[in-house]
């Protein structure tokens, strides 16, 4: 699917994306691309829907430094692969 930003910078989103993934997105941009993420009106019950009870007994602060770990790690993976290109 190819979407144009108009002349302010908003780019349309086809109806079936909308009812599939809401209305409200996170913007990431890498080095070699920008994505979409869908966020969710309550983004802790979306998490807790997803997992269940498998992070009950992690502790929240252990969490965040491990994502924040591992998204450092994607990263540098993904720029050392676009480097190598």
């Amino acid at each position: 699917m190819t979407s144009k930003a108009d002349k302010r910078g908003r780019i349309y989103l086809p109806k079936e994306i909308r009812e599939k993934h809401g209305r409200k997105f996170r913007i990431v941009e890498l080095p070699s691309h920008v994505a979409l993420f869908p966020v969710a009106d309550d983004p802790l019950a979306a998490i807790e829907a997803e997992v269940g009870d498998a992070l009950a007994d992690k502790d929240l602060d252990e969490l965040k430094v491990e994502a924040r770990e591992k998204a450092a790690r994607e990263v540098a993976d993904e720029r050392n692969s676009n480097d190598r290109a």
